[in-house]
């Protein structure tokens, strides 16, 4: 059973506002998580990371905010807020905050 936390239910919300920015940080809000899926938000600062690494399963990106570089592959991709990209199990990938940069991580395992 999966279950959704850290987030209010029944309730009209902007999901942006639910992670907040921090300076010289990454922030990370874990909504669900289980052997199947994982649903959780990032906050990335101006010039913040999380390098080049590799998941099990497909992941999902939106950005609600900001300007992220999503990097797959070695190609850069550039997600602007609105627009979503899948970074495919088992190849390397990257997230940078171009600019502040909130986002939706959906992986599928």
């Amino acid at each position: 059973m999966l279950g959704m936390k850290n987030i209010n239910k029944a309730e009209v919300m902007t999901l942006k506002d639910q992670v907040a920015y921090q300076q010289g940080q990454v922030v990370s809000k874990t909504l669900a998580q289980s052997d199947a899926l994982s649903v959780t938000l990032f906050s990335f600062d101006k010039g913040e990371e999380i390098s080049t690494h590799e998941s099990g399963g497909d992941a999902f990106v939106t950005c609600l905010d900001g300007v992220g570089k999503i990097t797959i592959d070695g190609k850069e991709y550039e997600l602007h807020e609105g627009e979503s990209i899948v970074m495919p199990a088992k190849h390397p990938h990257a997230v940078y905050g171009q600019e502040q940069f909130k986002m939706l991580l959906v992986v599928v395992f």
